[in-house]
């Protein structure tokens, strides 16, 4: 009989092998597009110079994300200390000018490393991310970030728990990506702060002469949002390419499990065939069979005892 791990391997590996990887991974803009989202349904009836904690999906568990809604020109008068880690000045203004204005923080977390891959280059800290939307429909989704720039001082970010730099001589850099896709490198003030003119995202990372600790990526999520945009271009490709890959080794494996497959089934029928053909020698000659009528009926092929006549009288 076929054993019956062969069977368990058909039907619990060939689906796996035969399933396309469903998870991929988001642009940066694709994501800044989806935190916008979460951060925009945060405000229900919102204050406004409150700030509001939005609630991501399970898929981007670690990430965290905010939403502020100002006037523009109160923040342009007055800036705003302690969002989060970031402290905005005095003279920030946006283009194209709009009556209020909703500020969305991120935190990426483990996430940072994914979405923003730098080579040769650790994260020291978590990437953190400040954009500015048009604030008149709070409903609205994949909306286009403003320009938000400063006129006077810089943007400061105070990041908190800074990883070690590693060995001597490695000098931590602020790093800065843009929404255009930009990557600047300024030096770190106080060992924990960082500056910029514009909105965007912020890090601390150091060059990885030697290993240096850095947060894990958790696992990749699943599509969401709209969009689309260059960063994290060059991790898609490499992703893709590992697609392909996985793909072709799993079609190997399953036509080698096929394979086998078809030779236990063939080995099967020709001992079931052979069984049977015992059984009907040790069952005997069969008798041949002949048309009696309109039926068939066993006969035999000679006659094995001669009759004799009991008595030899003749009449």
């Amino acid at each position: 009989m076929l054993p019956i791990w062969y069977l368990y391997i058909v039907f619990y590996c060939l689906p796996v092998l035969t399933a396309q990887p469903s998870g991929q991974v988001l642009s940066a803009t694709s994501l800044d597009s989806l935190l916008q989202d979460y951060a925009f349904r945060a405000l229900v009836r919102p204050r406004t110079g409150e700030i509001y904690d939005g609630v991501v999906p399970s898929n981007l568990t670690g990430v965290k994300v905010s939403a502020l809604r100002l006037r523009s020109g109160s923040l342009k008068r007055k800036g705003f200390s302690g969002y989060k880690e970031f402290d905005i000045p005095i003279g920030v203004v946006e283009h194209p000018y709009v009556e209020r204005l909703v500020l969305v923080y991120h935190n990426l977390a483990n996430w940072s490393s994914l979405y923003y891959p730098l080579p040769g280059y650790t994260y020291l800290t978590p990437i953190l991310g400040l954009l500015a939307y048009d604030a008149s429909n709070l409903s609205a989704k994949n909306l286009q970030a403003l320009d938000l720039v400063t006129s006077q001082d810089p943007i400061l970010v105070r990041f908190s728990n800074v990883l070690p730099a590693g060995p001597q001589g490695v000098s931590p850099k602020c790093i800065y990506f843009g929404l255009d896709g930009s990557v600047e490198f300024n030096n770190v003030i106080n060992q924990s702060v960082c500056s910029g003119t514009k909105q965007g995202h912020f890090s601390i990372g150091a060059e990885f002469n030697a290993p240096v600790p850095a947060p894990a990526p958790a696992p990749v999520p699943s599509p969401a949002g709209g969009g689309g945009g260059n960063r994290g271009g060059g991790h898609k490709n490499s992703r893709k390419v590992w697609i392909i890959v996985g793909s072709v080794v799993g079609g190997v494996l399953l036509v080698v499990l096929l394979c086998i497959l078809f030779a236990c089934l063939r080995k099967y029928r020709r001992k079931r065939s052979l069984h049977r053909m015992e059984e009907a020698a040790d069952r005997g000659e069969p008798l041949v069979m002949a048309n009696v009528g309109r039926t068939k009926a066993p006969v035999a092929s000679e006659t094995r005892t001669k009759p004799s006549l009991e008595d030899d009288y003749m009449p």
